[in-house]
């Protein structure tokens, strides 16, 4: 029994069962151990779902990163999109990735993330925030379709959709108003 199995046998089980049933007592037992045991791989629950929901998001660790040149738009689009898919891709994955931090390689990405953003002209401030909403707008998205017990009632998907757009639409909106000049008056009123 290595590490990985045990994330691999604990992700199943999340699958199965939900994070509010998950046990490590549970888990031992299906790995055909002594709970002791995982204490040599995780020091408690709280570390072993920490490393599940490292696991989980790797789909959206291995996305591409967006290469010069790229609009940035269609990437934004494209990695929230990646983001939310990765988050359905397991019963109660936005619950486990809730308070997660990132790893190292997760921080390299990001900081990648945020030159192309602002290498594409947008401030990186405005970046920044739109980045951190998009991800919490994501989680808050995907939570409730999780939640959902009458999945028929409610076009999460279009929702999900509307909400990028908005998010998207205000960031383009921020970004020409800094490419503008000062003093720069639009429609009768200074930008």
């Amino acid at each position: 029994m290595n590490r990985q199995t045990v994330i691999a046998q604990a992700l199943d089980l999340l699958d199965e069962v939900g994070l509010d049933a998950i046990s490590t007592r549970q888990l031992a037992r299906r790995l055909g151990v002594e709970q002791p045991s995982l204490y040599w791989h995780f020091r408690n629950k709280k570390e072993l779902l920490g490393a599940m929901a490292e696991a989980a998001m790797a789909p959206h660790a291995e996305a591409p990163l967006p290469a010069p040149g790229q609009d940035w738009r269609e990437w934004f689009r494209d990695n929230t999109r990646s983001f939310r898919h990765t988050l359905l891709m397991r019963r109660d994955g936005a619950r486990l990735h809730s308070g997660s931090s990132p790893g190292p390689a997760d921080l390299d990405r990001i900081a990648h993330k945020m030159a192309f953003l602002t290498a594409s002209g947008l401030p990186e401030k405005d970046a920044q925030m739109a980045m951190m909403a998009a991800g919490r707008f994501t989680v808050g998205s995907v939570l409730e379709e999780q939640a959902d017990t009458d999945p028929g009632t409610a076009d999460h998907q279009a929702a999900f959709e509307a909400g990028l757009a908005l998010i998207l639409d205000g960031l383009a909106h921020r970004a020409e108003h800094a490419r503008q000049p000062a003093g720069t008056h639009v429609g009768g009123g200074e930008l």
